[in-house]
């Protein structure tokens, strides 16, 4: 298809979509086209273009994923760029590979050596090698425009004396022992992009997709990347092509599904998922725990009331969960416990649940002398229920005496300045599913700039040990890591919410990539 073909196509379709959006109701259109017979073999079909929309930053989107915080930024991102693999808890290593063949680790766990898959080429036909992924871990570290998440592995490994030991082999020493590095880099977001790439959309890309077309604000059309070599599929990507289309609004999305503008929507609300629930046309699949997204709230300790632990405590014991979870899922979210992770063999289940205790925390604001303070809750929708979650919590707070008020960000714009967000005395955030020791390294560790203040070696140095130990020894670290957490922490954690999803019949393969909050295409298939 010609680019101008390709952008009207794209820019029309968003268009129908919109107008929907307008209307008093979900169109009830005449679905997503005529369905291709399948294979009578039993094999995957190949071809077609599949057609998904997700939740974007609208005319400010780049192709650069490292400064892009939204759903669409790291779909797009993982469809152009393999990745270093994906976290699977059914696997020998907790993981399964990319571009990788292996990752060992020396008895020390001081080192940890990665393997690539011979033969691995970008789209433009130039091979993949170790300097390849041993820039994309490392080049976000340098950029303060990167985001925390992909400055992690920064934190855990000493890039400055990497070694590049032939084109297929990668050294990486560790700052300190640490025995759970596969599950820091296999997350299934850290992605194999061409050394000194410019995001450009000429860049040479090394993922089941390349670019067509990208149109910031509007979607993309990827075609599919003949050089690509699946890890497990000799024939994968089965797909023709797939269209990414940028809706800020759930609604909009499950417009565009029932419009016949796409065949997949991403993310919906719990309106708009009870709403298509009721349509025998498509259909719905939601996540379960591990692979849940926590609602959360961090108080900034750059601000003063902040700093005295009992203001921090009211803040948790007024959040009434199980209304949250009830008046804005439908009772389809899990209660949290202000800790993130749930469903991960190292959370800390064995924490008591923190009670919804509204006398307790005005009591606390009394004694903290912290009666009437003010303070804006910044929040944005960049993923369904954060608005409607963060609502509650601000009458919560009200109704314990905090003089709050709620502000609300336009979609793909709370983390588009991070610094300011670091900044905001009260922000709100989502979690993707990870367990808990990396993801403390990832929001918490270090003074990472993610934690709003919070900066305390000695709960570094459990979390350590616990990565850097096994057994009760390891356990014993973490539990009291997040104990620490769960007392004195600065994160309020009410709510944990599935991935809900919406699409046509005939689409299959898509659960198969793992990262289910992000989905990946390359084994997807349409009948």
């Amino acid at each position: 298809m010609e680019p101008l073909a390709r952008r009207t196509l794209l820019r029309s379709g968003l268009l129908v979509a919109a107008t929907a959006v307008a209307g008093p109701a979900l169109l009830t259109g005449c679905g997503s086209g005529e369905e291709s017979p399948a294979r009578s073999d039993g094999k995957p079909r190949r071809g077609g273009t599949l057609r998904a929309a997700f939740t974007g930053a609208g005319a400010g989107e780049t192709l650069n994923h490292f400064v892009g915080g939204t759903a669409l930024d790291m779909v797009r991102a993982r469809a152009l760029h393999a990745t270093l693999g994906d976290l699977d808890p059914s696997a020998p290593d907790g993981v399964r590979y990319g571009v990788l063949e292996t990752i060992e680790v020396n008895g020390e766990l001081s080192a940890y050596t990665l393997r690539l898959r011979r033969g691995l080429t970008f789209s433009d036909g130039s091979a993949l090698t170790a300097r390849d992924v041993l820039w994309s871990l490392r080049s976000p570290a340098e950029d303060p425009a990167s985001l925390p998440v992909y400055k992690n592995p920064a934190a855990t490994f000493d890039f400055a004396g990497a070694r590049v030991e032939n084109d297929h082999t990668l050294v990486l020493p560790t700052l300190a022992p640490v025995a759970d590095g596969r599950l820091l880099l296999c997350q299934g977001n850290y992605l194999v992009v061409k050394e000194n790439s410019d995001f450009s959309p000429e860049v040479a890309t090394s993922g089941p997709f390349r670019l067509e077309e990208f149109v910031p604000g509007e979607g993309c059309a990827l075609v599919r990347n003949e050089e690509f070599t699946h890890p497990e599929l000799s024939d994968a990507p089965y797909l023709d092509g797939l269209e990414l289309r940028s809706l800020p609004d759930s609604e909009a999305r499950a417009a565009a599904l029932t419009g016949g503008q796409v065949d997949f929507a991403h993310d919906l609300s719990p309106v708009t998922a009870r709403t298509l629930g009721e349509d025998e046309r498509f259909t719905l699949t939601s996540t379960s725990p591990p692979y849940v997204s926590g609602l959360f709230f961090r108080m900034n300790l750059a601000h003063e009331p902040f700093r005295d632990n009992r203001v921090r405590t009211a803040f948790k014991l007024a959040a009434d969960r199980e209304a949250m979870v009830e008046s804005v899922f439908f009772g389809d979210a899990t209660v949290g416990n202000d800790l993130l992770s749930p469903g991960f063999p190292d959370y800390a289940d064995e924490i008591e649940q923190r009670p919804f205790d509204p006398d307790r925390a005005r009591r606390l604001l009394r004694e903290a002398g912290a009666e009437g303070m003010r303070v804006t809750l910044t929040t944005g929708p960049e993923t369904p229920g954060m608005v409607e979650v963060a609502t509650l919590y601000v009458e919560n707070l009200v109704a314990v005496g905090v003089d709050a008020t709620l502000e609300e960000l336009p979609a793909g714009q709370l983390f588009a300045d991070y610094p300011a967000y670091t900044r905001l005395p009260l922000a709100a955030s989502f979690s993707v599913p990870t367990p808990a020791l990396p993801l403390y390294q990832m929001s918490y560790g270090g003074q990472n700039p993610a934690a709003l203040g919070w900066d305390r070696p000695d709960v570094d140095e459990l979390v350590a040990t616990a990565r850097g130990t096994s057994g009760e020894e390891s356990a014993r670290a973490g539990l009291a890591a997040q104990r620490a957490l769960w007392e004195e922490g600065n994160t309020i954690a009410p709510v944990f919410k599935p991935f809900t999803t919406a699409h046509v019949p005939g689409i299959s393969g898509v659960a198969e990539d793992l990262f289910e909050q992000f989905p990946g295409f390359s084994r997807a298939t349409l009948s």
